[in-house]
């Protein structure tokens, strides 16, 4: 398995983790045969979305003994009422589901605790103002949450509530056709087949601006939907009219900036296997862009996917990492401190580009490599 930083935080996670579809309903033997092949595979990230006591009963009880080998992100509102899930905003729910959480889970604390579901500015402006996240700030400061998390699938919303620098990771879904789908306080916006009739061009700007500002504050984003539900990899129903494996989706997320894990929703053993095997298989087959940039009705003609079809080049340049510190750059209006000691410690710098156009010859967006190397030399001064 492979491991990064989750962003600010201190902790190390796998590039895959595990969302918790698979073990709803289901008993605790079978929790138990989930969380002994994420040990065995490495992985330590767990999505906890749903409140089924069921469920974290079982995984409580599972955990006993290696609590300490995963790192569990729980959500703060996502409560259980009267038989059902309910998200709420009511600080009393949101405690006592929260506390009846540890005490299943059987632990004193959670790595993450992640604001449930806010995919709207009016939802955010009462998570803001309100008791919530006053009250995920006090846990946080007395150790039963380490690190504050927002659920969206909204990037005005999320990066609205990463400039308070109060969140320290963002679930996000992240894919080749959602990003191309401007915000919507409608989750179902970012499937919906009509959004996709027409022929779309480059990511939503807001998106990049988000995962841009995720990366140069620190904040790590788990990525949900990395599969549209499955449908990106079904050329019949996919938005963009052909198929994707699963190793493309998988490398197109974590391409983007900030991305430190994939949360994978394994329904079964044998899934959790294929998601986790990513990791062994041939570099070939995380190869996005050629399919990317044959889809049909979607282009993304002049922009950069840091997918690195521009390498090999001459002068041992990362042109993706180049442009990508560029980009956070342009974003920002400035050159932020932490990008700018990024940059420094690169071997090769965009300075040392001789302008060859090797690299443009190889890039399945067309993007103008040449101009951003000389761009770049300018913005960091080699």
């Amino acid at each position: 398995m492979e491991y990064r930083a989750l962003g600010r935080t201190g902790l190390n996670v796998s590039i895959i983790g595990m969302g918790c579809e698979g073990m709803v309903e289901k008993s605790p033997e079978v929790i138990r045969g989930y969380v002994d092949e994420m040990e065995r595979l490495g992985v330590n990230l767990i999505d906890l979305y749903s409140p089924d006591p069921q469920l974290r009963d079982g995984l409580g009880q599972a955990m006993e003994g290696r609590r300490d080998k995963f790192v569990l992100q729980t959500h703060l509102c996502s409560i259980w009422k009267d038989g059902q899930y309910k998200r709420t905003r009511d600080i009393d729910e949101v405690r006592e589901g929260f506390m009846e959480q540890l005490r299943l889970l059987r632990t004193d604390h959670t790595e993450i605790g992640m604001i449930h579901y806010v995919d709207s500015l009016a939802d955010w402006a009462v998570i803001e103002n309100g008791p919530v996240l006053k009250q995920a700030v006090e846990w946080k400061e007395t150790g039963l949450i380490r690190s504050i998390g927002l659920s969206s699938h909204n990037p005005q919303v999320a990066l609205k509530a990463i400039e308070t620098g109060l969140i320290d990771v963002l679930m996000f879904s992240v894919n080749p056709c959602y990003d191309l789908q401007p915000a919507s306080e409608d989750v179902e916006d970012l499937w919906a087949e009509k959004n996709y009739a027409a022929h779309l061009l480059n990511m939503d700007p807001d998106r990049q601006r988000l995962y841009e500002t995720c990366q140069r504050m620190g904040v790590a984003i788990t990525v949900m939907k990395a599969f549209g539900g499955g449908d990106l990899m079904k050329a019949d129903i996919s938005p963009a009219g052909k198929a994707l494996t699963l190793e493309q989706c998988i490398q197109y997320a974590l391409d983007r900036p900030g991305v430190a894990s994939i949360l994978c929703g394994a329904r079964t053993l044998d899934e959790l296997r294929q998601d986790a095997d990513f990791v062994n298989s041939a570099p070939e087959a995380h190869d996005y862009a050629a399919a990317l940039a044959s889809f049909p009705k979607i282009s993304w003609e002049g922009h950069c996917m840091y997918c690195g079809h521009c390498a090999p080049c001459p002068r041992q340049i990362s042109v993706a990492d180049v442009t990508k510190f560029l980009n956070l750059t342009i974003a920002q209006g400035m050159v932020p401190e932490t990008v700018r000691e990024h940059y420094a410690v690169l071997p090769h710098k965009a300075g040392e580009c001789i302008q060859c156009g090797a690299c443009e010859a190889r890039c399945p967006f067309h993007v103008s490599i040449r101009q951003n190397m000389k761009r770049a030399a300018e913005v960091f001064g080699a």
